[in-house]
This record gives structure tokens, C-alpha cells and sequence, in this order.
């Protein structure tokens, strides 16, 4: 009975540790260039789970998974446009997901490999991303570029590029 009780703290001691804690504020933006002007917008209702620890970088993990039926552009016809078909087609693909596999330290920073997931097809995507502790929590802040023709969003345009850069602000409690 001692060895379980004994495993249990440990176990507790462990998992508590670790900066986990889901999000108390977020902001994923992203900017594509359209007609040779860049234009963008955000992405409203996110949802994740953090467990990072700076000192334990192999034991990390954040996975998000964000609503696809919020993309917010303030222009009420272009998103209605985005949601079809030819771009996120919320109605058959309702979540976009992001899931780390790996963190490494670089710099003052650090970089995450995470599996994106955007209408079905997953792809692995590198985002360099600063930590800041704060009182009322953790802040997690970075960038990264996609091709939106590797995820179906879109199709072929000679007005619209093929570059999207993703803008993530997070923050969570301690």
C-alpha cells in the first residue's frame, strides 16, 4: 500500500510540474497577399491544451484546435467565402488542429515542430516561438508560413499567393 500511495504523489509531483493550463487569451492572425496586397484576418474560437516546461523540453506538449467556422476577416461576404468549398469548408471540416512532436531551444527562444491539420491533410509545419512567465501566467508568442495549396484551401490563382504567414499569441494561466 506504501509503494502505490508513494507512486501516486510522485506521479501528482510530476504532471504538476509542468506549465499546463489551457488558454486564457489567444490571437492566431494570418496575412496572404492578394492582387499584390496583403490582406488577413484572424481566427476567433481556439482551444488548446499546454504542457510546457522550458527545463523538460521532451515531455512537452501543446496541442490547439481552432474553429475553422471563425475565420474573421471583417469583411462578413469574404468569409462567408472562405467558408465554402473551394477554401476551409467548415461545413465538412469544422476544426483545424495543431499538435506538437518535438521542441528544441534556439537562441533566446525556442522552435516547435507541430502537425497541422487543415481539411483532412496534415502536414508537418516548424514555429519558432518565444516564453515569457508572467504573474498571471505564460505567454507563448511566434510565427510561421504556409503553403495553403498543400492544404486544399483555395485551389489555383493568379491574384492570390500561395504564402500564409500565421501569427500566434497565447496565454495561459499559471
Amino acid at each position: 500500500m506504501k509503494k502505490i500511495f508513494t507512486i501516486v504523489v510522485l506521479m501528482l509531483a510530476y504532471v504538476g510540474a509542468y506549465a499546463q493550463a489551457d488558454l486564457t487569451r489567444s490571437k492566431i492572425s494570418f496575412e496572404i497577399k492578394n492582387m499584390g496586397i496583403k490582406t488577413g484576418g484572424t481566427i476567433d474560437k481556439v482551444q488548446a491544451n499546454v504542457q510546457f516546461d522550458p527545463a523538460q523540453l521532451g515531455s512537452s506538449k501543446i496541442e490547439a484546435v481552432a474553429e475553422a467556422a471563425s475565420i474573421n476577416t471583417d469583411n462578413t461576404m469574404r468569409d462567408n467565402h472562405l467558408k465554402n468549398e473551394d477554401y476551409f469548408d467548415v461545413a465538412k471540416y469544422p476544426k483545424i488542429s495543431m499538435t506538437s512532436t518535438s521542441f528544441k531551444k534556439k537562441g533566446s527562444g525556442f522552435v516547435g515542430i507541430f502537425n497541422l491539420t487543415i481539411k483532412d491533410k496534415t502536414k508537418p509545419v516548424e514555429m519558432p516561438f518565444t516564453y515569457t512567465s508572467l504573474s498571471s501566467g505564460h505567454l507563448f508568442k511566434g510565427s510561421f508560413k504556409i503553403n495553403r495549396r498543400d492544404f486544399g484551401v483555395g485551389g489555383s490563382s493568379m491574384t492570390m499567393g500561395d504564402d500564409v504567414t500565421i501569427n500566434v499569441e497565447a496565454e495561459t494561466a499559471k
